[in-house]
């Protein structure tokens, strides 16, 4: 197999392949393929990453699946995924901070810095915004392309199955800190990953109580073993009414919404206390109705839209909760190889699993 040497690597005689594999997107249809690719090398201010292993989000089945959301906004062909840690391999030029050897994940919004909102410290929401694995290609792959100043470095000693899940972690801490948990009921609606992330963070900041509905027995357990207090199938009984039951006709404090699912939005802000905070991550896939005069008017109702993490105040907070002994590693329930895409992503689609891995060659 030919070999390149690349910058950053020439004094060690360290070489990378001049192709590699990687999951792509080749057509404007259902699936991805697995593909021999040539391997990118890292331009001024940027460094290339070996990938280690890499996550799949709810974003990645959304490509997969080619559903309404990809076609708007996905180009094929490219290399989807956007969760992953790795280990830097070469770095370009004119890169401080970052050096080869280093344990790393990366934030994978890259923004312009320009804009108002990257001037006003808001640039997580930036105008022009790239994120790996979506506008550009991304971590199902052997290797990796980064600007030195998204990379987030890692303590060595972390399991990979931490490292990897850093992007929906950081998810999780945006929208369960978007306000008080201390001794605060809480309702986590959609306990996909994300969910049973932002269960573990409000039993850590000691809410008083955590609800946590969803409609899969596989993550009912999950949340459970995550720490919910209350976990609520809405497919058996009424969300609205177990609330109010437990919380002698208030409702909760805070409502943290996952799900995306317009049925169970509505439920959540039903269930609501007056005056309560509602931080909405899930996208519902079309637009859809609420009645905003009972749900948020009159019931004088907080409402905060999460995308993505604050950078880099999540970040920084999430690994406050790593370092304090707070124990994602339950939230990984699969590993698979990048020879195995399809069963991994039918898997997830099917909601009976956590967190899958997906390890470039050999799992570990």
């Amino acid at each position: 197999m030919a070999h390149l040497v690349l910058p950053g690597m020439e004094h060690m005689g360290a070489v990378v392949p001049e192709t590699m594999l990687a999951i792509r997107k080749k057509a404007a249809a259902p699936g991805a393929e697995l593909s021999q690719v040539p391997t990118p090398a890292p331009g001024p201010g940027e460094v290339l990453i070996r990938i280690k292993v890499a996550a799949i989000c709810g974003t990645d089945v959304h490509i997969y699946r080619w559903d309404p959301w990809a076609q708007q906004h996905i180009r094929p062909p490219m290399t989807f995924g956007h969760e992953f840690c790795g280990e830097v391999v070469a770095v370009g030029p004119m890169v401080k901070g970052v050096a080869v050897g280093d344990f790393v994940t990366a934030e994978g919004h890259i923004t312009c810095g320009v804009c108002h909102a990257c001037r006003t410290g808001d640039g997580h929401i930036c105008e022009n915004v790239q994120i790996i694995g979506v506008d550009r290609d991304g971590a199902f792959a052997e290797y990796l392309v980064m600007p030195a100043r998204n990379i987030w470095h890692l303590d060595p000693r972390m399991p990979l199955e931490v490292a990897a899940i850093h992007d929906p972690l950081g998810n999780a801490v945006h929208t369960a800190f978007a306000t008080e948990l201390t001794s605060k009921t809480v309702n986590v609606i959609g306990c996909g990953p994300i969910g049973l992330a932002a269960v573990a963070i409000a039993r850590w900041a000691g809410a008083a109580r955590v609800f946590a509905v969803e409609p899969m027995p596989y993550r009912q357990e999950l949340a459970r073993r995550m720490g919910a207090h209350v976990v609520i199938d809405p497919g058996r009984e009424d969300p609205v009414a177990r609330i109010l039951g437990e919380t002698e006709g208030l409702g909760t404090d805070v409502m943290l919404e996952m799900s995306g699912q317009p049925q169970a939005i509505r439920q959540g802000f039903a269930a609501l206390r007056k005056g309560g905070f509602a931080a909405l991550l899930g996208i519902p896939a079309a637009p859809m109705e609420l009645d905003l005069a009972e749900a948020v008017i009159f019931k004088g109702a907080r409402v905060q839209g999460i995308s993505g993490r604050r950078m880099w105040d999540t970040w920084y907070r999430l690994q406050g909760l790593i370092r304090g002994g707070l124990d994602f590693r339950p939230l990984v329930t699969h590993r698979f190889t990048f020879q195995q895409l399809d069963q991994a992503f039918e898997l997830m689609a099917s909601g009976n699993s956590g967190k899958i891995l997906l390890f470039p060659k050999e799992v570990q």
